[in-house]
């Protein structure tokens, strides 16, 4: 027996139960056999489990911390000393900063901000030593952050090709259990980057490298309390 057939026998197995189906497929939508979508449950799960506010928060840091990403909570009032603080023990001489990343954040970090431009090459980005941004969703249940391109989070290239990137995410705001919440809440026209922990790879002996399609360090910065309105002067 090969491959094949094992695969193709295990799926005559679970198969074996659903009602035989000859329906043609709807003209305008081809490749769309109604009752073959009806004769299968696909009443997925939508998270596994009941918990609280607190318990997929504290889930989403577990999950997180388990993909070796680095994981930090403060207050909103705190978030300026605290992105100040990971930026000064990084060593960073600069930050790349999204256009929409409200001014706040970083008034106190004293270093260099360098805006996101559409003509800055990869070598320039190479130069920044790190990123900070928002996220449109992060999703507990898998310790993934979620980028959509939004002012606060700038474009895909600004979060891969610096080797530092701090991500804030607003709790509880911005955290959902499963991925078929994260997904509702997502535009799928959007450019999304999902992310679960630094980049890394394993060659065929499991040797991992972090760093090799994207940021090396991840820091995740769960913010509690509502954010206050930027005053424009």
């Amino acid at each position: 027996m090969t491959s094949r057939d094992a695969i193709l026998g295990r799926v005559r197995r679970a198969l074996a139960d659903v009602r035989q189906d000859d329906t043609p497929p709807v003209p305008e939508r081809p490749g769309r056999y109604p009752q073959y979508d009806e004769a299968i449950d696909r009443s997925y799960l939508r998270e596994h489990g009941h918990r609280s506010v607190e318990e997929t928060v504290d889930l989403l840091a577990e999950n997180l911390a388990d993909y070796r990403a680095l994981v930090h909570r403060c207050t909103e009032e705190e978030l300026p000393g605290t992105l100040t603080r990971l930026l000064a023990e990084r060593g960073s001489r600069s930050a790349l900063v999204p256009p929409g990343l409200p001014l706040s954040w970083l008034a106190g970090a004293g270093l260099p901000l360098v805006q996101d431009r559409a003509e800055s090459t990869p070598h320039e980005l190479d130069q920044v030593d790190s990123v900070v941004t928002g996220c449109a969703v992060a999703i507990a249940e898998t310790g993934t952050i979620v980028l959509d391109g939004s002012p606060d989070q700038g474009r895909r290239r600004v979060t891969l090709v610096p080797d530092h990137h701090i991500c804030v995410v607003r709790v509880p705001g911005q955290v959902v259990s499963s991925v078929p919440q994260g997904l509702e809440r997502l535009d799928p026209a959007r450019p999304l980057t999902w992310i679960s922990g630094p980049s890394a790879t394993s060659d065929i002996e499991l040797d991992r490298v972090e760093g090799v399609h994207g940021p090396r360090t991840l820091e995740v910065v769960l913010v509690s309390g509502q954010p206050k309105a930027e005053v424009v002067s």
